[in-house]
């Protein structure tokens, strides 16, 4: 039996496939090839950066399905299921709205595969595949054997992806993880985890989960097992973990070099929309970043902009904040409400949305706000955005955040990697914005 795996392209720019040079490996397709027997075919195409073989003889398609890709999914989907090749369809996107991933497959499959995915292979060995399957919540997550070894000769950035953990114990109203795991988190065995970065050659690791460091105990335990690893590792995490001195020193002594962070927002107003529970206790983010600069840690901040306390003065005053704090890196995305969110739900209720699926209008672009702020006009938040993201990266500013001695700056690693990882980001995000979703085959 063979098996692929397709990862796809978000879109078109200047009406050619968007050609993505920050890409990273999906980390999906290898825990899903770890599942199933070793008589089992299994091979990776990654629409990205490399062309789809619709003729290549398979017995099945497996498609990961994010909102930005849902629309050439499907594309793709439709590509095969006409030449009478099954089709599945999983990912975050399915899970929130399967009814809609539904008729464009198939099968799908909903929530965590780790204990349906080997069923779902049996049934199609057996002629007796499903329309959905419906993954165990929350997920055991014992056992896993990544197979890395499906990105064999392929073209990724030089980090190794894995994940410790999935969910998160917070519940923001914009976040479609909160509303699929509903605040629970769950961990792979630290011992497991560890021993399966033993084996592997790379020394910079990125650890995909949402809030690696939701369960402090847990987390301790995995860290004291990376510390004779000597690896260097970035993963994202609440702002919490700087409360516990004890967690901050295990994660330095086991290679953390950096962090992502969901900062969001420096307007009390806007957190207290979001439902951003785990930042609205701080009076302030200053002490806590002094905290995490001093320790040695670059920030990767993420912000959330047109919340309706938002208007075009504040969003620049939160980029020239963000300029200051010399943030590693920052992405400044306007809010774009994912359905069967609380925020999406509010907003489609008060008339705000400006599509009924923005992910798969003909209008929409990439970069485009896609319902009615309460300070400004959309096209104001649109071109706000642009803005945002433009000044932060502007060549003057990348220079002056590289002066953090504590962070950016503190060995010739973290200034190599800064340098490298900068400008590479700053061209791939003033590339994609205006690009268009699909390839409209």
């Amino acid at each position: 039996m063979k098996i692929t795996f397709i990862k796809p392209n978000m879109g078109l720019v200047g009406g050619r496939p968007y050609l993505d040079r920050g890409r990273m490996e999906p980390l999906t397709f290898a825990v899903l090839a770890g599942l199933l027997p070793s008589d089992v075919d299994c091979v990776l195409f990654d629409d990205r950066y490399e062309k789809i073989p619709y003729h290549e003889p398979t017995d099945l398609v497996c498609i990961n399905v994010e909102i930005y890709t849902a629309r050439r999914a499907y594309e793709i989907s439709a590509s095969f299921r006409q030449r009478g090749v099954k089709v599945i369809l999983g990912g975050f996107h399915v899970s929130m709205i399967p009814d809609e991933a539904s008729q464009h497959a198939d099968s799908i499959m909903i929530g965590d595969a780790e204990e349906i995915f080997p069923k779902l292979v049996n049934d199609l060995a057996t002629g007796n595949l499903q329309p959905i399957y419906q993954g165990h919540f929350p997920p055991r997550l014992q056992g896993l054997k990544t197979r890395w070894d499906i990105f064999s000769g392929k073209s990724y950035l030089p980090l190794r992806l894995t994940q410790f953990s999935r969910g998160c114990p917070n519940h923001c109203r914009f976040c479609a993880t909160g509303s699929l795991y509903q605040r629970t988190h769950c961990c792979r065995p630290p011992q497991e985890v560890a021993a399966e970065l033993a084996e592997q050659p790379q020394n910079f690791v990125f650890f995909v989960d949402d809030n690696i460091v939701a369960q402090p105990d847990v987390a301790k335990e995995l860290f004291r097992l990376l510390i004779p690893q000597k690896k260097r590792w970035i993963g994202q995490a609440s702002l919490s973990f700087a409360e516990d001195a004890e967690l901050m020193d295990l994660m330095k002594r086991s290679g953390c070099a950096g962090l992502v962070v969901g900062f969001e927002s420096t307007s009390p107003e806007n957190l207290k929309q979001m439902g951003k529970n785990c930042n609205m206790h701080l009076d302030s983010y200053e002490p806590v970043i002094n905290k995490i600069r001093d320790i040695g840690f670059q920030l990767w901040a993420a912000f959330l902009i047109g919340y309706d306390a938002d208007n075009i003065a504040s969003i620049k005053q939160t980029v020239q904040w963000a300029i200051d704090q010399k943030f590693c890196f920052a992405a400044f995305n306007i809010l774009s409400p994912y359905p069967n969110t609380p925020i999406y739900e509010e907003m489609q209720s008060q008339g705000r949305l400006l599509y009924d699926k923005w992910w798969l209008d003909d209008r929409y672009h990439f970069g485009d706000c896609v319902f009615r702020p309460a300070q400004m006009t959309p096209d104001e938040l649109t071109e706000a955005g642009f803005w945002a993201r433009r000044r932060f990266n502007h060549p003057v500013n990348i220079l002056k955040r590289a002066l953090d001695f504590k962070t950016n700056a503190k060995d010739l690693w973290s200034l190599a990697t800064y340098f490298a990882y900068n400008p590479l980001f700053r061209r791939e995000l003033l590339k994609k914005h205006g690009m268009v979703l699909g390839y409209r085959s």
